[in-house]
Order: C-alpha cells, then sequence, then structure tokens
C-alpha cells in the first residue's frame, strides 16, 4: 500500500525528549502543486466572468471611459451636467475623484448594458435567414455591419448568452395553419375534414387560455420550452435510455491511428481533458451560423462534463460537479478509478497508456456479480431506481459508485475488435455500430453524459446520454478529440504514446462492491437484451457524389438528402409519413431543437409526379425551396411541435383534456432524421489526407415500424448515413432502406443533371 503512505503529509512518534516529526516534503509538494491549480482555476473562473459580463465592452474601456471624464473636468466642463458635484456632496464620498470614479462606474456600466440591448436586437433580426443568396436587402447589409461592429472583440466560449434573444413563443393561429398544412398529405379528405374541425375547436376554445400561461412563462423564464423539454422528454421516461435515448459517435472510417489499445486510449483521454480545459477556461470560441458571424447558445456546453444522470422513482435527475481529477474505467467486469492529474498536472498521453496497460494487465476476476452491473443503467428506469436506494446508499457501494458518477466520462476497454474491416466491411461496420449504440448491454455506464469505447484493435467511439445536451454538442468535442489525436498528440513509430513516464505512479485504483443483487442485475439485462437484440443498424459510406456537386445545382445539400429519404421511404412502403428532422433553436438563449416536418405538400407532390422528368424538376426545386423555408422557420422560433408540446404541459398542469393535442402528440414519426454536423473542417485536412473521413454518428429508431435515419456531409464528395429500424417490425429492413436511399439519391441526381448518369458510367470507379 505504498500509495496510501503517498496521501499522508507526515507522522509521528513520542520519544524520551518529545515528539519527533517525520515530514514527507514529497507528499507536502503535491498538496501544494494541487492547491496551486485549484486558486488558478478559481482566478481564471473570476477573470472570465469579469470579462464576459461586460461584453461587448472590455474591463479596460472602464479605464478609458474615467480618463475620459476627467480630462473632461480638467478643461473646466462637467459632462454629468451637474451629477458629479452631486455624488460629492454625499457623505459617502466627499473627494472629487472619488465622485469622477463613481460617476465614472455607473456611466460606463450604462454604456455596457446600452451595447447589450443593441447587440440583443440586432440578434434577434432572422429575416436574413430568408434572403436568396446574391440577393441580400441594404437592410441586411447594414445590419450585418452592426452585427460585426459590436463582436469585434474577441469573445469567450460564454460571452453572447446574455445577449441572444430569447424564444419567442408563436400565435396559436399560426402553429395551427402550419400543422394542418404539414399533415394534409398524409390524411385522407374526411381525416384532414376531422383534424381541421378539431383545431378549430382548439383555438376557440382551449387554446388561448393555454397561450396565456405560455408567454407568462416565456416573460419569466430564459427559454420557455427547454426545461419541460429536458424533463417530460428526457428524464421522466421511465423506458431504457440505451437504445432509446443515447446515440452514439465513430472513429475514422479508413483510418486507425495506432493498433495498440492502451495507447489510443491514451490519447483519446487526454484530447477529451484538454478539450474540458478549454470549456472551464472559455477558449472555445463560440459556436456560429456558418459562413456568418451569427453566434449560437453554448449552454448545453456546460455539463459537458463530471456530469451523470441518476435515477428516481418518476423522474431522473441531472447531476454536475465542479471539476473531476479522474476517470471510471471498465474492463472484463472489473471497475477501476484512473487518476489524470497528479499533483496539478495533467498525465501525458504515455502515462495514461502506461496506466491502461495496468488495467489490461491486470489479472484479478471480477467480485460477485459486479462483471453485469452496468446493466441497471441499461434497463428500465424504476427498478434501477429502487436498486439504486436500497444497495448503494452507503456503505462500499455507495464509495465506488461515486467514483462512477463524479467521474469526469467513462471509459470502456472493450476486448473485441470493430471497424471496417475483414472480408466482409459492410456487416462489420453495421456490427461497429451496434457495439457503440449498446455493446454487450452492461459493459457501458449508460448514465454518464459521455461514455468513451476504445477497442482491442484501436479503433475508438463514444455512447452519448442525450438529456444533457444534443448531437451537435457532442460532435464539436468528438472532432476536436479525433484530430487532436491523430494531428497533435500522435504516436511514436511503434504506435505509443508521446512523452515521459513517472514510474512511480500509483496504479489505478480497484472499486471494490458488496452485491447482493443478482436477481435485480438479471432482471435489467433480459430488458436490455431483448431491446438490444431487436435492433437492425446499417451503416454506409455513399461515395457517388457529395454536397460539392449538389451545389453546383444551387440547391441545399440536406434539401436534396431530405427529398431523397422521402422517396425512398415512398418506394419502401408505397405511402408518406410524419417525418421528423432535429433542427437547432440555438439562435435563442437555451435553445435546444425544433422539429421541421419535412414531408410536405410539396414534397409528396414531387414524389408522385416523378415519371414526368421536365414538370418534376419543377416540383423538385419548389419542395427543397419549401424544405429550406421550413428548416429556417423552426431556427426561427416558429415552429409547430414545441409550441404545441408545451400547450400540451401546461393544460396537463391544469387537469384540462384537448383531444386535439392529444392526437396531434400521440401520431407516430415513422421516419426519423437527424443530420450531424462538420462545423470543424479546418481541423482536418481531406484534400491532403482524405482517408481521416469520419463516419459520423447515430441513434436507435423513434417508432417500433420506422426507421431512424442519421446522416453526415463529409467534404465535397462524401454522404456517410446511418438507418436503424426493428426486427421484429416485418415491414423495415435497415439494409433495404439504405439501397432505397442510395438509388433514390443518383435518381435525384440524374432528373437535375442528366449528364451525371453519363459520367458515373464513364467512371465505375466511382461506385460504392
Amino acid at each position: 500500500m505504498a500509495e496510501a503512505h503517498q496521501a499522508v503529509a507526515f507522522q509521528f512518534t513520542i520519544t524520551p525528549e518529545g515528539i519527533d516529526l517525520h515530514l514527507s516534503y514529497q507528499a507536502l509538494n503535491q498538496i501544494y502543486l494541487s492547491g496551486l491549480r485549484s486558486w488558478k482555476k478559481r482566478i481564471s473562473r473570476i477573470k472570465n466572468r469579469i470579462i464576459k459580463g461586460v461584453y461587448p465592452a472590455s474591463p479596460s474601456s472602464w479605464l478609458f471611459v474615467v480618463i475620459a471624464i476627467l480630462a473632461t473636468m480638467y478643461m473646466q466642463s462637467d459632462p454629468s451636467m451637474g451629477l458629479i458635484t452631486k455624488i460629492r456632496d454625499l457623505p459617502i464620498t466627499g473627494q472629487t475623484v472619488l465622485s469622477v470614479l463613481l460617476f465614472s462606474t455607473l456611466l460606463w456600466l450604462s454604456l455596457i448594458l446600452a451595447l447589450r440591448f443593441c447587440l440583443k436586437l440586432l440578434l434577434s433580426y432572422h429575416r436574413w435567414m430568408f434572403e436568396l443568396h446574391g440577393r441580400i436587402s441594404t437592410k441586411t447589409k447594414v445590419w450585418a455591419t452592426l452585427v460585426r461592429l459590436l463582436s469585434s472583440r474577441k469573445p469567450l466560449l460564454y460571452s453572447y448568452q446574455t445577449s441572444l434573444p430569447h424564444l419567442p413563443v408563436p400565435s396559436i393561429k399560426d402553429t395551427l395553419e402550419r400543422y394542418l398544412e404539414s399533415v394534409k398529405p398524409l390524411l385522407d379528405v374526411a381525416g384532414f375534414q376531422r383534424m381541421t374541425r378539431l383545431a378549430a375547436e382548439f383555438e376557440k376554445s382551449l387554446g388561448n387560455h393555454l397561450q396565456k400561461y405560455l408567454k407568462l412563462k416565456a416573460l419569466w423564464a430564459t427559454n420557455y420550452v427547454s426545461d419541460w423539454w429536458e424533463e417530460y422528454v428526457y428524464l421522466r421516461s421511465r423506458s431504457p435510455i440505451m437504445v432509446n435515448s443515447n446515440y452514439y459517435g465513430m472513429d475514422f472510417l479508413y483510418v486507425t491511428p495506432t493498433a495498440t489499445q492502451a495507447a489510443r486510449a491514451g490519447n483519446t483521454i487526454t484530447a477529451l481533458f484538454l478539450y474540458r480545459r478549454k470549456v472551464n477556461r472559455e477558449e472555445l470560441n463560440p459556436s456560429r451560423i456558418p459562413g456568418t458571424v451569427i453566434p449560437l447558445c453554448a449552454a448545453q456546453c456546460e455539463r459537458m462534463f463530471n456530469t451523470t444522470r441518476t435515477p428516481g422513482e418518476e423522474t431522473d435527475v441531472l447531476q454536475h460537479w465542479q471539476d473531476s481529477e479522474f476517470v471510471a474505467v471498465y474492463h472484463r467486469g472489473r471497475y477501476f478509478r484512473l487518476w489524470v492529474y497528479r499533483a496539478g498536472r495533467l498525465l501525458s498521453p504515455r502515462e495514461i497508456q502506461y496506466q491502461i496497460q495496468r488495467i489490461l494487465d491486470d489479472p484479478s476476476p471480477p467480485s460477485p456479480g459486479e462483471d453485469k452491473l452496468g446493466a441497471l443503467t441499461a434497463g428500465n428506469r424504476m427498478p434501477w431506481a429502487q436498486v439504486r436506494k436500497q444497495f448503494f446508499s452507503s456503505g462500499v457501494n455507495k464509495r465506488s459508485l461515486d467514483c462512477i458518477e463524479k467521474a469526469a466520462f467513462f471509459v470502456t476497454l472493450d476486448d473485441q475488435e470493430e471497424g471496417m474491416m475483414g472480408e466482409n466491411p459492410s456487416v462489420n461496420l453495421d456490427r461497429y455500430a451496434k457495439s457503440l449504440l449498446h455493446g454487450k448491454c452492461y459493459d457501458r455506464w449508460f448514465d454518464k453524459s459521455l461514455s468513451v469505447v476504445v477497442y482491442k484493435n484501436g479503433k475508438n467511439g463514444l455512447n452519448a446520454e442525450h438529456s444533457w445536451a444534443d448531437a451537435p454538442i457532442v460532435a464539436h468535442l468528438w472532432e476536436f478529440t479525433l484530430a487532436t489525436d491523430a494531428f497533435h498528440l500522435g504516436y511514436t513509430t511503434d504506435g505509443n504514446c508521446r512523452g515521459e513516464i513517472e514510474h512511480s505512479l500509483p496504479p489505478p485504483q480497484r472499486l471494490s462492491w458488496d452485491i447482493p443483487l443478482q436477481t435485480h442485475v438479471s432482471e435489467s439485462l433480459a430488458v436490455a437484451q431483448a431491446l438490444a437484440d431487436d435492433v437492425d443498424c446499417h451503416v454506409f459510406p455513399f461515395r457517388e457524389f457529395g454536397k460539392g456537386r449538389i451545389k453546383k445545382l444551387k440547391m441545399s445539400p440536406d434539401s436534396f438528402v431530405q427529398l431523397a429519404l422521402q422517396l425512398a421511404y415512398y418506394r419502401d412502403r408505397g405511402t408518406f409519413c410524419l417525418t421528423y428532422e432535429a433542427s437547432m433553436t440555438r439562435l435563442f438563449r437555451e435553445g435546444r431543437t425544433e422539429t421541421v416536418r419535412s414531408s410536405s405538400n410539396e414534397s409528396c407532390a414531387f414524389v408522385l409526379a416523378l415519371e414526368d422528368r421536365e414538370h418534376c424538376r419543377k416540383l423538385f426545386r419548389k419542395a427543397a425551396e419549401k424544405h429550406q423555408n421550413l428548416y429556417r422557420l423552426a431556427m426561427t422560433g416558429s415552429g409547430i411541435d414545441r409550441h404545441l408540446f408545451c400547450l400540451y404541459v401546461v393544460s396537463k398542469y391544469l387537469g384540462v383534456e384537448s383531444p386535439f393535442l392529444k392526437e396531434v402528440l400521440s401520431q407516430p414519426w415513422r421516419l426519423s432524421t437527424s443530420q450531424t454536423p462538420v462545423q470543424q473542417m479546418e481541423l482536418f485536412d481531406l484534400v491532403n489526407h482524405p482517408e481521416f473521413i469520419s463516419l459520423g454518428g447515430g441513434f436507435g429508431p423513434v417508432a417500433d415500424d420506422g426507421y431512424g435515419v442519421s446522416y453526415i456531409i463529409m467534404g465535397e464528395e462524401m454522404i456517410n448515413f446511418h438507418v436503424s429500424c426493428k426486427h421484429s417490425c416485418t415491414e423495415t429492413d435497415s439494409h433495404k432502406f439504405g439501397s432505397q436511399i442510395s438509388q433514390a439519391m443518383m435518381d435525384l441526381m440524374t432528373l437535375l443533371n442528366p449528364d451525371f448518369k453519363e459520367a458515373t458510367k464513364a467512371n465505375p470507379d466511382k461506385q460504392s
């Protein structure tokens, strides 16, 4: 137990001559360095609070205001119009200089509030998004210039938070009109007339009453949707979060930087902690709308690390800790606590590799019940809440569970090999996706905000809990991690991490358990295993063309893909369905997502008219323009579904029933789609190193008889798709639907560009 002695600063013995102190200078030095790191972090937080608190001004501007006021008074002029004299006459001041300082400070704070108010007004303007490319109005040009002027000073990560506008509450009339328009192509005449009647009755009776409560909340709360969305959509769900809620992110498609598992884990863990350091210091640039200076809300970054979802009988709770200097590691049924800081210093990648290798080499078996303990986080939430309360409230189990829940994130050292490899790379990619989505149902800790998986062959990936943030936040983190791992940290020629090793590092701490609950674990595992076995995943890279060729047609790549999905679904099922596409609302403070109902009158008309090619081209462009407009409306706070959702929540609080809202919220999303954004292309040189392409990530199906489709537009020439459905539904097949998507993409490109088919025949190597 050498490490136990290192934790003691001194020992003493009593001798006939008195007390003999045995000081451990090494331990005292460790304590000093740890305290120094802690104080540096506190000072950094205070400094950042001041800098972002006065944004868009700067702290140094206070001195400029003071000097300007003093200079004006020196010239026998009173810029305060007598206020300084009145302040000087107060009993708390008395001196002219102090009065000037007080007046200057008040004037400076007033200017900051005025600048912030102006920036907030400017960021509330969204008409620029609806203007055609190349036809920008004078009003928008003036607006953009003013935004750039007020954003000229380099901001911190959270500098814009207080300047972002609040999410507006749409009018009942507009929401109902857009809703009826969205369901018209999906209903027969009688069904549409019935929904129209229900909507009219709702608007006349209950709707306006509920709307008043929402407007009151919007005046009082920062965001009228986000807290209810987090609680009722995520935290109050009692079904498993594995597959149903959590999502995954994949490694590079073609490249594995090293085949050494411990080395890949060392660099991955280091990169994640470097990103956490940037978040804590607010050194990351705020995310913006691509190609603009328009900032996006960064509030979701706050709970990225040191966060866990703890189960409750009625609702779960998100717990976040200010800091954590260790990660929790799972390997072959054993749990470890791995300290990554020593005396305030982040261990080098080589040192973390050394510590990971110690875990891999540890021959000790799991204690009884330990190996499948993680299944509790994969099953239903109610049993897990009851078990946690009964068996993890005190003693050794609580101490070990605290180590997992308070860890910066969770790491699984998987003993399988995954990736696009072997004689059947397509099948192996599908298995890789399923592994990241649910694993063995007990070798991930699904409650953690982030669970990183490192495979035996060096491939990696992650599984993310959904309630604390949406996929773009995690995608930003994962882009940084992959780029830092491969291009900045790097590896030696023999595949090991770089850096030196301090061999006196104490070994990773094995967590101890006393688990008399094998029956409960087995029950949760059975539920999770049935869910995992039912998931059908298919991942495929579409290489025939990418956004480069689509943009040459003067069309949005996202609209193109969405219309291809509509065509693929119609060919697959012979009908249209309610389609969910996630759109961000981070133009607003604490904004999360809104639904783009991609299935529209225009998209359905296009699909049905596909045989008439000339007419179809016009319908296609009309449908694409409609989709873009729907997307913009969702982004700018004029969506349908979050408004209807909040109205439903208010009706439940009031104890009133609305047949209209009940039916609207019970309609299934048989096609649920999402684009994984690529936000930091500057981190990857895809021109010189096209092999460093990420596969993106995916999620499970939302409806039992539907599809979940995620796609990532990589570079100019590739789009990666992730398709999921359930084996238990005989009408869905992920591989068949994937083929339909590929064919639909080709058919749409050929429709818009007839020469494309001939070009493809001339270059057969382009075919996947």
